[in-house]
Parts: structure tokens; C-alpha cells; sequence
């Protein structure tokens, strides 16, 4: 029982709930690998397995080099001096756990990354050991050194790589042994709902970071007028990206199902630009906005602020790519 509660309790300060950004991406790149001749599903759920005790690996080591920097301290000082800021990161930190564990923890989960890479490399071959290692130095210098690519501006970069091409290139060529150059347009759209969700969570808690000088994309940025900007970019490539892929005859039109979401985007779009212009103003949860449990306790803890955004940009990854995966499957039915 006490390993179980450890587990559990890891799996949460690791932010298990956030495995979605990368599961969803996976599903797609193991459904569209069906058409291939070679196709393994075994080494595909080997390729989720790796995927997600990976993106649990550099979930934590983004909060022990966060800690590192003071920013749960600074977090607080803000709150007090009336600046929205959200707290209760890397509390397990000064509450249950300890450094020196929170540093094992991140090291058997990558320990176990790399088992799975090395079962699959000696079925696939070496492209697989390629992606992984590029994948594992671009987690480790998300906020780590010498590179601290968050920290310069450029996490939204390394995001889009990990959660984008290379996990869906990886993950493809895993359970179907070749590379496809369709699988490039839909990764792309993936790993830029990540980074979507990213910079709307840079432009809330762009106070904390600008403190602690975490230079994200927002604080490189600096005006709102640019911050809102960019997101508008972010979302126009998302839709634009599989559009392409159809225009160009990489893609089949079913894929263009993705627009059903856009509305979705829209609004989250304007909920964003609201924050931007007043972060004191509080929304209620709508039914339109996709599901957002637990609201009562994040009322509680006075972060509805945050979550409902959150929750909005994490609803419309998944809708975006439940249509995907919809229309992958589509393809595979009906050959076209």
C-alpha cells in the first residue's frame, strides 16, 4: 500500500492530469501507422509507455530547476503585493518530498524512458535512438543548463519539437517501422496546441516568471499588444498546418474535419485577451467551454482564473485531436 501511495502521489506532483498533451498525439501517430506493412501495436503501447515516463521526467525537472531559481518564493511575495500569480507549484517540494528524492524520482522515470527506447531499437533500428536522444537533450535543456531554453525565450521552440514532430515521428516510425511525410503536417498541428496552451500559461503567469527571470516567449515579448499577437499566430498555424497538408495531397480532405474546433479557438482567443486587459474579471464555466472538473475546489483555492483557461486550451487539443484520430481512422476504413 505505501508504494502505491507513493506512486500515486508522484504521478500527481509530476502532473499526471497534463499526460493528455502527449497521449492524444500518440493515439494519432499509432492509428495512422495501421496502413503500414509492418505495423507492430506492441511496439506502438511500448512507444506510449516511453512517451510517458518521459513527458513525467521533464515535468519534474522543470519544477526542481524552478524550485532551484526560488520561484515558489517569489510566487508568494507576488500574491501579497496584489499581483495574480499562481501558486502551489512544486509545494510537494516544501511539504512531502525532498530534493534529493524529487532528483531520483526524475532519474528512474528516464531510466525507464530509455528501456523502452532500447526495446524498440532492437526491433526498429537506430533511427528510434536519434529521436530519443535528441528528444531527452532538448527536455533536459528546457529549463536546465547550459542551454535553459526556457529561461531564453525558446521552451515554446523545444515544446513544439518534443511534443510535435519528434513524439509523433518517434512514436510512427515505432509502431510502423518507416517515416512518413504526412505525419509531419498533423505533429506540427499537435505540438502547437502544446504550445499554445504554453503561452497562454506564460501570459498569466507572466509577473512570476518576468520576477524570477524565467525569460518565457510572453516576457520576451513584453507588450500585451505582442503577447496576443502571437497567439493569434500560434492558433492561425495550428488549423493552417493540416490545411496544407491537404493542399499539397500529403493529407486527405477528411482531415479538414479539424475546422469543427475553430470556434473553440476563437473563444479561447477572446478569454485570453480578456485576462490580458483585466485579470480581474472572473468567468463562470459553460458547457460549450468542454468538461472542467473539480470546479467548486478551484474556486476554493481561488485559481478559477487560471483554470478555466487552462482547461479551455486543454478542451480544444483534445476535440482537434479526436478529430484527427476520427479522420485517420476514416482513411484507414475506406482506403482514401
Amino acid at each position: 500500500m505505501g508504494i502505491f501511495v507513493t506512486a500515486r502521489s508522484w504521478l500527481r506532483n509530476a502532473r499526471g492530469g497534463a499526460l493528455f498533451h502527449s497521449f492524444f498525439p500518440t493515439v494519432l501517430a499509432i492509428t495512422m501507422a495501421m496502413n503500414a506493412e509492418e505495423f507492430s501495436l506492441y511496439l506502438g503501447l511500448l512507444a506510449l509507455a516511453g512517451v510517458f515516463f518521459g513527458h513525467m521526467s521533464v515535468n519534474l525537472l522543470d519544477d526542481y530547476f524552478d524550485y532551484i531559481n526560488k520561484s515558489p518564493t517569489v510566487r508568494k511575495d507576488l500574491v501579497h503585493r496584489g499581483i495574480r500569480a499562481r501558486l502551489g507549484k512544486c509545494d510537494y517540494l516544501t511539504s512531502d518530498a525532498s530534493v534529493k528524492q524529487l532528483r531520483t524520482v526524475i532519474t528512474i522515470l528516464g531510466v525507464f524512458a530509455l528501456i523502452c527506447g532500447a526495446i524498440i531499437f532492437a526491433f526498429r533500428g537506430v533511427t528510434i535512438l536519434y529521436i530519443v536522444a535528441i528528444t531527452a537533450i532538448l527536455g533536459m535543456s528546457y529549463s536546465g543548463g547550459p542551454l535553459k531554453l526556457s529561461y531564453r525565450g525558446l521552451g515554446g521552440l523545444a515544446i513544439l519539437l518534443m511534443c510535435g514532430p519528434l513524439l509523433m515521428l518517434g512514436v510512427y516510425y515505432s509502431a510502423a517501422g518507416v517515416l512518413d511525410l504526412s505525419v509531419v503536417f498533423v505533429s506540427i498541428s499537435t505540438g502547437l496546441l502544446v504550445v499554445n496552451a504554453g503561452h497562454i500559461h506564460d501570459i498569466m503567469d507572466f509577473e512570476p516568471d518576468k520576477e524570477v527571470g524565467k525569460m518565457t516567449f510572453a516576457v520576451l515579448l513584453g507588450s500585451k499588444r505582442a503577447m496576443l499577437a502571437a497567439l493569434a499566430v500560434i492558433l492561425a498555424c495550428i488549423f493552417g498546418a493540416v490545411a496544407a497538408g491537404v493542399f499539397l495531397g500529403r493529407l486527405s480532405p477528411v482531415y479538414l474535419s479539424v475546422f469543427l474546433s475553430l470556434p473553440l479557438a476563437l473563444a479561447l482567443y477572446w478569454l485570453t485577451a480578456v485576462f490580458v486587459k483585466n485579470p480581474s474579471r472572473e468567468f463562470a464555466p459553460a458547457p460549450w467551454m468542454g468538461p472542467m472538473p473539480g470546479w467548486s475546489q478551484i474556486q476554493a483555492a481561488g485559481i478559477g482564473w487560471f483554470m478555466i483557461r487552462w482547461y479551455m486550451a486543454r478542451n480544444l487539443q483534445t476535440l482537434f485531436c479526436l478529430l484527427l484520430i476520427t479522420s485517420s481512422l476514416i482513411v484507414l476504413l475506406l482506403h482514401i
